[in-house]
């Protein structure tokens, strides 16, 4: 267990050094998928002005854009609580729009959201296609990593060149 939490502070220790997004979601992104085992992972910022939740870290797939009560992004958001779904399908939120766009075929979704230090969702955390479902314990690992990664993520925005890389989502 210690060789996890020495992996960890060193994963920790080298986000720091990346203080911009666009630097740092794919590092993230790559260490969740590790630890998961999920094939893709997608951080969702949310823009209060337009209420949209974008990411320019989709994985393999240009930006993506939901409106703030759309999708399981969406409930994951207005709900602020985490969401499993092992069969995406089958459930009424899920935006087959984004599978038909992009041709990938999502099996399975965990999504967490992201508060910052006033305990406002930030963002939404969503690790797609992990071989088995996901688990309970999946959910306990995810909000612990999204409470780490939070810290991180509502700094890098405040430092983010006054928000370009928040323009570039919204344009």
């Amino acid at each position: 267990m210690t060789t996890s939490y020495t992996a960890l502070a060193d994963f920790g220790r080298a986000l720091l050094k990346r203080p911009t997004l666009s630097e740092g979601l794919p590092m993230i992104s790559e260490y969740a998928k590790q630890v998961s085992g999920a094939e893709r992972c997608s951080i969702f910022i949310y823009n209060p002005k337009i209420q949209m939740l974008w990411t320019t870290l989709a994985d393999g797939i240009e930006k993506i854009m939901v409106h703030q009560d759309d999708g399981i992004v969406g409930s994951t958001f207005k709900e602020g609580k985490p969401i499993l779904v092992n069969n995406p399908y089958e459930d009424a939120r899920f935006l087959h729009t984004i599978d038909n766009k992009t041709g990938f075929v999502t099996k399975n979704i965990a999504s967490i959201p992201i508060f910052d230090s006033n305990r406002r969702i930030i963002g939404v955390f969503q690790l797609l296609n992990k071989p088995e479902d996901f688990s309970s314990e999946d959910t306990k690992f995810m909000i612990f990593f999204a409470h780490y990664i939070s810290g991180y993520i509502e700094l890098a925005m405040l430092y983010d060149d006054q928000g370009t890389l928040l323009s570039k989502g919204i344009e």
